[in-house]
């Protein structure tokens, strides 16, 4: 299995074929929140979104069993904000989200992604968060890919714009994107930005 995809793009249900409206099984995403939560994994959280290219703009949202309807929170990047709770999935509940434009290209990303990003690192929080990432992942690729599974390349930094990145003193301006290699992290003393990154996430180098 192509870690990357598994990190960045991971579909669930496979690609989303309907238009619109559209629904998925609550069950897929019920599954991925279990193995993260069956780990000790304090630092990470499981992020899923619909990537608003090809016009996959969402208008609405919502959760539904036979007898209920609940709603979902959705933010302005499309974050789906998806409860973990036993009794949606017993009562096998749908996701469903009401699209603007025809949704044959759109899809269900799922990212593992720092909890509460911070604005510097000392190099013992920073290799404790890649180490969650990187053992989280490998769970996800399951038995028994996830003992030939490699290494994450590092983390990535993601900013609303330009940035400072400040390492043992010595600072850089980047612009939206910042990656930080394994290697680097395990050099370094601390890392500081000018402002906190919007996500912390995995960098995974495609195969």
């Amino acid at each position: 299995m192509n870690k990357g995809l598994l990190c960045s793009c991971l579909l669930l249900a496979t690609s989303v074929v309907q238009a619109t409206p559209i629904s998925l099984d609550y069950q897929g995403f019920y599954q991925r929140m279990k193995q993260m939560n069956k780990g000790n994994y304090s630092l990470i959280d499981i992020a899923f979104s619909v990537p608003k290219a090809n016009g996959c703009v969402i208008e609405s949202g919502s959760i539904t069993t036979e007898k209920r309807n609940y709603p979902l929170t959705i933010s302005n990047d499309q974050r789906l904000y998806i409860p973990f709770d036993e009794t949606l999935k017993s009562e096998r509940a749908l996701i469903n989200l009401q699209m603007k434009n025809d949704a044959t290209r759109c899809g269900v990303a799922m990212q593992i992604r720092a909890k509460s990003p911070s604005r510097d690192y000392s190099q013992a929080a920073l290799s404790e968060l890649a180490t969650q990432m990187d053992e989280l992942l490998k769970q996800m690729q399951g038995f028994p890919m996830k003992y030939f599974a490699e290494d994450i390349a590092g983390v990535s930094f993601e900013f609303a714009g330009k940035a400072q990145v400040t390492i043992d003193g010595k600072a850089q301006q980047v612009d939206g994107i910042y990656r930080l290699a394994s290697d680097e992290i395990r050099a370094l003393s601390k890392i500081s930005f000018s402002e906190t990154p919007k996500v912390v996430s995995p960098w995974v180098k495609s195969s």
